[in-house]
């Protein structure tokens, strides 16, 4: 179950700009190694939780990801051992990294971190987790996106920049990768803006066949609070 897995996660890595077409529909440079940051596991929605929440004053963005379970505890990982890569992960999941992009903009144009755009409640919708046989080979899956009845991302997960073992080893030179915490692979291009009332629909195939436990169906709705986006 879902909730499980929020249950059990310490922590939310996020690989960033793993997909050379997002790279440029954002006109960010190509990083020459990974580079990954944080979401809190508050941000964590599982299905059937709830809408999204849209902070005011926030441009609402969403990323489709494949997302790994990790299965047991790493540290140093050689990025050439593929089979310790693979064998650490214990399942897979669909997630939608939403993303405060206004917000998220100006804090890049600072050069203040960003951490507040990645992290309001209800950033991460997940799907229900995936069987890790039913993810034969993780660098070859399809992710899709749409908003209502239009399609945004299509996109298979070999066009990754960097692979699973690379990534997994490079977070682990930094920190200790920990049984339950889940790390999200990078998105495709196709990201765009969501408002109030728009449903986002996400899935995973394999070999053409869409996997049943890797489907999100949430609706955005605005969020009540005392946020506001203003200036830093």
């Amino acid at each position: 179950m879902a909730s499980a897995l929020k249950a059990n996660c310490r922590k939310v890595i996020c690989i960033g700009r793993n997909y050379a077409d997002h790279v440029a529909e954002l006109n960010n440079t190509k990083p020459k190694q990974p580079f990954f940051f944080l979401k809190p596991s508050s941000s964590i929605l599982c299905p059937g939780e709830g809408p999204v929440l849209r902070p005011r004053g926030t441009n609402l963005h969403y990323e489709v990801e494949l997302g790994l379970v990790m299965g047991k505890t790493l540290r140093d990982l050689d990025g050439n051992d593929e089979k310790a890569a693979l064998d650490a992960i214990h399942s897979y999941f669909l997630a939608i990294d939403m993303t405060a992009r206004n917000v998220q903009d100006e804090a890049k144009k600072k050069g203040l971190p960003w951490s507040i755009a990645k992290g309001f409640d209800t950033f991460l919708p997940i799907s229900e987790e995936i069987p890790k046989s039913k993810i034969p080979n993780p660098h070859d899956a399809f992710l899709r996106l749409s908003v209502g009845s239009q399609e945004r991302q299509a996109d298979s997960t070999n066009l990754m920049l960097f692979k699973i073992p690379r990534v997994l080893a490079e977070i682990s030179k930094v920190m200790t990768l920990e049984k339950g915490d889940m790390v999200l692979t990078g998105t495709p291009k196709g990201v765009g803006q969501v408002t109030a009332g728009d449903v986002m629909k996400a899935s995973i195939e394999v070999g053409g066949k869409e996997i049943e436990e890797g489907r999100i169906d949430v609706v955005v709705k605005d969020r009540d609070g005392k946020y506001e986006y203003a200036e830093t």
